[in-house]
């Protein structure tokens, strides 16, 4: 039976993407763990070892715009089935971290999923490496935000840098402090 792992990054950032991975492992990876109990370095080695030992890969994006036009909640749910639709191979059933998917594949939603399955934990650092990285890039363009060390979480220096400069293209409208901080402008 094929087997596919799937989780996302970013759900409560206030800027950037949702990001979700699909992966199915070919062979087991040492030291495999969730990707928030990983170090930056460990994430980064483990993403080329899952690259290169997985039969296959999926990667979903989905920014700003699309959350701010939907909500978070359907923006993942489109995420992780652009991931699963991305793989090359068609697995025969889909281990979700947190909840279950309206697709025609078995698929099945387990709560921390990310602690209990390896496939799960690949597809954590698989989607938290891909968001981190395109997070750092948009730190050149908005480096008074702090996004190469936040991501686009709502830090101290991040909402001091909202406060101070508004928001930017890639902020999520529909999120609290923008959509105040919106509202505050229209009103001036």
């Amino acid at each position: 039976m094929i087997i596919a792992g799937v989780d996302e990054v970013g759900r409560g950032c206030l800027a950037g993407p949702v990001v979700a991975a699909a992966v199915i492992l070919d062979k087991p990876i040492k030291s495999l763990n969730d990707s928030k109990k990983l170090s930056k370095k460990k994430r980064e080695k483990l993403f080329s070892e899952i690259m290169n030992n997985s039969l296959s890969v999926g990667v979903g994006i989905k920014w700003n715009d699309h959350i701010d036009s939907c909500n978070i909640k359907i923006a993942t749910e489109d995420a992780m089935i652009e991931a699963i639709n991305a793989l090359n191979i068609k697995p025969d059933k889909v281990l979700i971290d947190g909840f279950s998917l309206n697709i025609d594949t078995i698929n099945e939603g387990i709560i921390k999923g990310d602690q209990k399955f390896e496939s799960i934990m690949a597809a954590s650092i698989i989607a938290k490496v891909t968001r981190d990285e395109l997070m750092r890039s948009f730190h050149y363009i908005y480096p008074e935000y702090d996004f190469k060390s936040n991501s686009g979480y709502g830090t101290k220096k991040h909402l001091i840098a909202l406060e101070k400069y508004s928001y930017t293209r890639i902020h999520r409208k529909t999120f609290k402090p923008i959509s105040t901080i919106i509202k505050n402008e229209q009103n001036n």
